[in-house]
């Protein structure tokens, strides 16, 4: 799958470098020169280029990609980006990023947006933690979903208990062999949010957060399941 992602700062480079791991074609656009940094991802392409200019879209042959990822830091260049990359080039799956939650409202399909991701809308969500009278563990698969704006892309957290065959690797391991559908975004680590580089070391008790495509999760929580993934 071929991926353009706007905006290469933390966000922007942790989802390519998990989309590289999984053998994914990445770009990387973005019009500061000291957010391009080859060495950190040689596997991805970098455009050092303005994502709001049909011109520079246009240079980047964005109608040859499969998907498209809105990931700066400002909403303004997200909504623009989305929905240049639908209404202009095609894109089949756009995936924007919401920094304000007062601008949830705009990331729809009127401006190109298949699916929104608000951080504060997660975070609200795995402080909250299971509803009342729920057990401890989420739900019964171990996997708690929380919908998205496009009710098609789903926020999975599920924690990795001792005795998995991941407790102890780095995230690397992890990434090629998630599911079809499914991508790690986030280790949430006593109370904390840690980017999932390929070097991240996973601990047992770690919230692993997924962004899920995917029709079911059980053979995501099958591999992460003690004794399974091997």
């Amino acid at each position: 799958m071929r991926i353009a992602i706007a905006g290469a700062g933390a966000v922007g480079r942790s989802i390519a470098a998990e989309m590289c791991a999984g053998g994914h074609e990445v770009l990387l656009i973005d019009r500061s020169a000291r957010a391009i940094d080859v060495d950190a991802l040689p596997g991805a392409e970098w455009l050092l280029a303005d994502a709001c200019e049909l011109a520079s879209l246009d240079s980047a042959r964005l109608d040859e990609f499969d998907a498209a990822v809105a990931a700066s830091g400002d909403d303004k260049v997200n909504l623009v980006f989305s929905l240049l990359a639908k209404t202009e080039f095609a894109v089949p799956r756009v995936i924007a990023r919401v920094n304000d939650p007062r601008d949830e409202w705009l990331f729809t399909d009127a401006w190109g947006v298949d699916a929104a991701v608000s951080t504060p809308r997660l975070m609200v969500s795995l402080l909250e933690g299971p509803a009342d009278g729920a057990p401890a563990g989420g739900d019964p698969d171990g996997a708690e979903a929380f919908s998205q704006a496009s009710g098609e892309t789903d926020l999975l957290e599920l924690t990795l208990e001792e005795g998995s065959a991941f407790v102890g690797e780095q995230a690397g391991a992890l990434m090629p062999r998630l599911p079809e559908g499914i991508v790690l975004v986030a280790v949430v680590r006593a109370g904390a949010v840690v980017a999932p580089f390929p070097t991240t070391e996973l601990r047992a008790g770690d919230e692993l957060v997924f962004l899920s495509s995917a029709p079911t999760v059980a053979e995501l929580d099958d591999l992460l399941a003690p004794g399974g993934g091997a």
